[in-house]
């Protein structure tokens, strides 16, 4: 099952999909970290989701891209955290690809999973943009409305509160 979790930067979206996940587990859990550490910042935010998910029972498995490549058990439950890192990732890569690529690199790793909790941020506006980033801003548009449509779960963080827009409460309970 492929929950999508969306919603502006720091929405809460990081941590309500980590607790889901430690609560609807059965399996092994697994954690896909893929974003590239640029900086303090990219450093600090990383350091915050690793204190954040501690205790849990994730075991993280660091990867910008290729996330297909994968082994995690058929029974387990795999949160990607975040589709923008991933995509950036592969569109500005040495032998880029597109948003086609991420879209299938994370369909193919839900294959081989029973759940799949998929953190993106909410669609971009592309205007006042142009070049690289307002093609970077289409493309994640294009990714993340394709994900909606193949998610049986939607859940739209809004303040701090999940929103289900998509999909019953009840098939994760």
């Amino acid at each position: 099952m492929l929950i999508l979790i969306k919603g502006a930067n720091s929405s809460g979206k990081s941590l309500y999909a980590e607790k889901l996940a430690s609560r609807i587990r059965q399996g092994d859990l697994y954690y896909v970290a893929t974003m590239n550490p640029y900086g303090e910042e990219g450093q600090a935010r990383i350091a915050k989701h690793r204190k954040q998910r501690q205790g849990l029972g994730f075991r993280t498995v660091e990867k910008l891209y290729d996330i297909d490549q994968i082994a995690v058990t058929p029974d387990s439950l795999v949160l990607l955290e975040d589709v923008s890192n991933l995509l950036a990732n592969i569109l500005f890569r040495e032998q880029p690809g597109d948003w086609q690529n991420a879209f299938g690199e994370i369909m193919a790793l839900s294959e081989k999973c029973r759940h799949f909790i998929v953190v993106t941020i909410d669609e971009l506006s592309e205007e006042g943009f142009s070049g690289e980033t307002k093609g970077y801003i289409q493309d994640l548009n294009r990714l993340n409305r394709r994900l909606q449509d193949c998610a049986a779960m939607v859940v739209q963080m809004k303040n701090g509160e999940p929103c289900i827009i998509k999909g019953d409460r009840n098939e994760i309970s």
